[in-house]
């Protein structure tokens, strides 16, 4: 008797029963399309076809050619499995735990603005291993409408790169050339939605009805049970989520931009297509994928269509994808959402790395307001992820800045939630008396005054405004609130992600304001070009960025030597001194307590006494008294056993 999905869901024998009963009767189909790789495909197939059966009958189950998709989707894995290169097959046999090495350092750049071309940036790969850096992050790299590419991020072809960069074979050798040389590369999987030049979107403009089913077309009534419930991504460039076609009249759904077509995932024939793209990319070299606007990939009536169970699910099932065809590459989820969704996304089955926006944001919080609780409160409450999973720590990346934080934390705390971050904007946009900072506006409601913070590192912690007015003492601030952002990302547990231009203290480039196409987009402040000689002042001590980079330097070095930074887990401290900054690692019953002033002056800490200390970071022994920490110091102490 046939089961039903519900039935098959609800019982494991019975899914372990369907896959292998499916295994066997397409294993001749998949061995013939696998060719040499079926050998390893056919062990992954046995091990991880029931958890994939299980997501997609959670996920397309109801659809009466639901198992006709599911067998297109296993010929799809055989013929991946087939075309990924020698060299990723051997790393696919490998433990994937990489990012636990106390040596793990990432790094995010935009091709273009850091080596102009693919052959340039396989020139720069000195400069990256000489940096210490073993992941780097390619920015959007494929084909996209021009101007409106959103950075990159309205993706056109995911087989074509953007012509000024070179070829995909370029690509391609180049990925090849970062795994030889230590480094995983890094591309984004713009999964969410197309660029309406996607040939899927001009097939659906022509009135393809298959390919109509792969977006939303939606008449002004099916349009309508949505939209009350949706927020507004970029209400001050343009209002609601949809956008309608002028050839058909229908509405398509665009949450972000009206040139970016949201995917219609209900469609299954949609989630093959996409895996088909995601095993592409990994087969260029790929060994991390950037899961884009993960939140908003599942569409459900009457819901804010925002961090569903489903998307959840779907994450699983291309993880569940991935385990099979490619089973090195990793996860990062970018879900700039509440902090207590974005936890929901790390696990070994769904995405291995992921940003952490809440520190991010919470360290320019505590600089600004030089008190540490509402990071401490924050991160206690949700720093603990799955052991085998990791954080991405950044300090900034190529985008702005959001303030984001539990608002509930911030009450208990007696910090009113809206109040503070509009003192956040205007402190770091320096229109906040006594700001340091030189940051830009982005996104500004002129109605509110609300926006979001973009700039270079170095122009948000003083460095731009201390040299403009000439005051050596607030450079010195500027340069020590450098380093001990950098000691955090560093130490605190997790993969430290730089990007690239801040390890040279690189300021802001106000120039794209006479860039037509780039006017409106204030986060083109710090989206800067590296040049040739601001590489090479990376080895010479007598220039402000050598000087930057040699303090990165004696950073990365000294953790490299100490495991416990790496694969360790983590404790958030307290001290009576809210302007300290305190956690705690441990692994294989050794730790290292960090300590941070986020002060200008001097601090004492009061909560370490009766215990001698080494600091690993300047190499003396400290007594076993009160610890007086100078301004913006960072202590890496390990216990001195009597």
């Amino acid at each position: 008797m046939q089961k039903t999905t519900a039935q098959l869901l609800e019982n494991p024998e019975l899914l372990q029963f369907e896959s292998e009963k499916a295994l066997k009767r397409l294993s001749q189909s998949l061995k013939t399309a696998a060719k040499d790789s079926w050998p390893e495909l056919k062990t992954r197939l046995e091990q991880q076809l029931p958890a994939l059966l299980e997501l997609y009958l959670s996920l397309y189950g109801e659809h009466y050619d639901c198992y006709y998709h599911l067998e297109q989707l296993l010929k799809l894995l055989a013929k991946s499995s087939a075309q990924r290169p020698a060299y990723l097959r051997l790393e696919d046999a490998e433990p994937q735990d990489w990012h636990k090495a106390p040596s793990a350092l990432g790094a995010a750049c935009y091709v273009d603005l850091f080596a102009k071309d693919f052959k340039g940036l396989a020139k720069r790969i000195p400069y990256l291993k000489q940096s210490g850096i073993n992941y780097l992050h390619l920015m959007p790299l494929f084909k996209a409408p021009e101007p409106n590419s959103d950075g990159g991020y309205a993706v056109s072809d995911y087989r074509s790169t953007m012509p000024q960069l070179g070829s995909m074979q370029q690509l391609s050798d180049l990925m090849q050339q970062l795994h030889q040389q230590g480094i995983k590369p890094v591309l984004d999987f713009v999964f969410n939605h197309t660029s309406d030049e996607h040939r899927w979107a001009e097939k659906a403009k022509a009135g393809d009805a298959e390919y109509r089913e792969f977006y939303f077309f939606l008449t002004e009534q099916e349009r309508d049970q949505f939209a009350p419930s949706l927020r507004e991504i970029f209400p001050e460039i343009r209002r609601g989520c949809f956008t309608q076609d002028k050839t058909s009249g229908l509405w398509v759904w665009t949450t972000f931009n009206s040139f970016q077509w949201d995917l219609n995932y209900a469609n299954p024939a949609v989630f093959n297509a996409m895996a088909e793209e995601m095993l592409f990319l990994a087969n260029q070299g790929a060994s991390v994928l950037r899961l884009d606007a993960l939140a908003f990939v599942w569409k459900q009536a009457g819901t804010s269509c925002e961090n569903l169970p489903k998307a959840h699910s779907l994450i699983k099932a291309f993880n569940a994808v991935a385990r099979i065809a490619a089973p090195a590459l990793q996860f990062k989820s970018e879900a700039i959402v509440h902090p207590d969704e974005v936890v929901k996304y790390i696990a070994p089955e769904e995405c291995q790395l992921s940003y952490n926006p809440l520190l991010m944001a919470l360290l320019w919080d505590s600089l600004a307001t030089r008190n540490t609780r509402l990071l401490t409160e924050s991160l206690r409450k949700r720093f603990d992820i799955d052991p085998q999973c990791s954080w991405v720590n950044y300090i900034r990346c190529h985008d702005d800045i959001g303030w984001t934080f539990d608002d509930s934390i911030a009450w208990q705390l007696g910090i009113n939630p809206d109040h503070h971050r509009q003192f956040l904007n205007q402190f770091y946009t320096g229109q906040f008396e006594g700001s340091f900072a030189a940051g830009v506006p982005f996104q500004q409601n002129p109605v509110t005054g609300d926006c979001r913070v973009a700039g270079m590192l170095s122009s948000l912690v003083g460095v731009e405004k201390a040299e403009i007015e000439n005051n050596a003492l607030h450079l010195e601030h500027a340069l020590q609130r450098i380093c001990l952002l950098n000691s955090i990302i560093l130490s605190i547990g997790g993969l430290p992600l730089l990007y690239m231009g801040d390890e040279l203290g690189l300021k802001n480039d106000y120039s794209y304001v006479l860039d037509p196409a780039k006017k409106d987009d204030s986060r083109w402040v710090n989206r800067v070009a590296v040049t040739d000689k601001q590489l090479a002042s990376a080895i010479s001590a007598d220039t402000l960025s050598g000087r930057i980079y040699q303090q990165l330097q004696h950073l990365i070095q000294t953790r490299a030597k100490l495991p416990l930074l790496g694969a360790g887990s983590t404790t958030l401290l307290s001290d009576e001194n809210p302007q300290l900054f305190l956690y705690q690692r441990q692994l294989d019953g050794k730790r290292l307590v960090a300590v941070v002033n986020f002060s200008e002056h001097a601090q004492l800490c009061n909560s370490l006494t009766g215990q001698l200390w080494h600091d690993e970071l300047s190499n003396k022994t400290l007594p076993a008294d009160a610890l007086l920490l100078t301004p913006y110091q960072a202590l890496w102490l390990s216990p001195v056993n009597s």
